[in-house]
């Protein structure tokens, strides 16, 4: 099984999501067998919207877990709040959001929350492969 795992502070940036996406391409560009070319778009989306929320509304630093299992991708990303995603309306005028936690539970085979013995907690996606 391949494992990667990334740290990225500080708070919301460009650069950090960006990394984010960049180690997951890297991650996935080196895995045997490779990963399909959509299901690996869609494990970098996913990695950009779950860091992004992470850093916007986890407290400013997370960390990315990437592992490959033999049918599928897991995204995990830990951050500091123990708040947890939740549904909403998106903003389709004022450009607040409210878009990506929905997508990514549509795009995912599952999707889970787990608390965090430290704080905090642990937002997982497992993606096809």
């Amino acid at each position: 099984m391949d494992t990667m795992s990334v740290n990225l502070t500080p708070a919301l940036s460009a650069s950090s999501i960006a990394g984010a996406r960049d180690s997951a391409r890297t991650f996935l560009g080196a895995l045997v067998p490779a990963c399909a070319t959509e299901a690996a778009g869609t494990v970098v989306l996913v990695v950009s919207e779950l860091v992004t929320n992470a850093l916007r509304h986890g407290g400013g630093a997370c960390t990315l877990d990437l592992t490959a299992h033999p049918d599928g991708i897991e995204v995990a990303v830990h951050d500091h709040s123990p708040l947890l995603p939740r549904m909403r309306t998106p903003d389709l005028h004022g450009g607040t959001g409210g878009f990506g936690w929905p997508m990514v539970n549509r795009l995912a085979r599952t999707t889970k929350v787990t608390p965090r013995q430290r704080g905090g907690k642990t937002v997982s996606a497992l993606l096809p492969r």
